[in-house]
């Protein structure tokens, strides 16, 4: 097998684990918004508050950057694992000369998501259930939710746009309103009393 082979063989096997590794890390696997689901969730920002635009789970970057580009003075983070697809967002984020833009490679449940204005994700089940644990802990309320595909377990959504797709794909909107009553955040307060 000659020099070149070998090397594009290890490089494919290498891509490959990092994307198994991921996948079994977070239980889905790095996948691409249509363009039609895009675009929709674009529209659903409408015009964000002050405050940063986030992707939980930005995978190959569509999103979070057509949100850089159509937001240019407005800080836009997005957070993925996955090894490559986080590269190839980076090369396209440099090409593009997106300075409003961080992508970094990390699991969006160690970052603290209070400054956010608006968040987007497409997560499967599971993750919507501990996502919803972490934003009933630090999310304000009125910050917007767009969920592509799953919804909040415990949420209401102000809205549930359907794509005009094969399957009929919904995107969820949220206004967020925090479901803890005072007496669960004063207990959860330091150092707060409780009469």
């Amino acid at each position: 097998m000659p020099l070149l082979e070998l090397m594009l063989f290890v490089l494919v096997l290498l891509i490959g684990l990092s994307i198994v590794w991921s996948t079994l890390r977070t239980g889905m696997s790095p996948m691409m918004s249509s363009r039609k689901a895009c675009q929709t969730m674009l529209a659903a920002i409408e015009k964000p508050a002050a405050g940063t635009l986030i992707d939980l789970g930005s995978g190959w970057g569509t999103l979070v950057i057509a949100v850089a580009k159509q937001y240019p003075t407005q800080q836009v983070i997005g957070y993925e694992l996955s090894w490559l697809p986080w590269l190839v967002s980076v090369i396209r984020k440099r090409a593009l000369g997106l300075t409003n833009l961080s992508l970094y490679r990390k699991d969006y449940n160690e970052a603290n998501l209070s400054n956010a204005s608006t968040l987007f994700c497409y997560l499967f089940p599971k993750a919507m259930n501990s996502l919803q644990e972490k934003l009933q802990l630090e999310l304000a309320n009125g910050t917007r939710i767009i969920s592509n595909t799953f919804a909040l377990p415990s949420s209401e959504p102000t809205s549930v746009m359907r794509l005009k797709d094969f399957y009929q794909t919904p995107i969820y909107v949220y206004d967020w309103k925090n479901t803890k009553s005072p007496c669960e955040e004063q207990q959860t307060a330091p150092g707060a009393k409780v009469n």
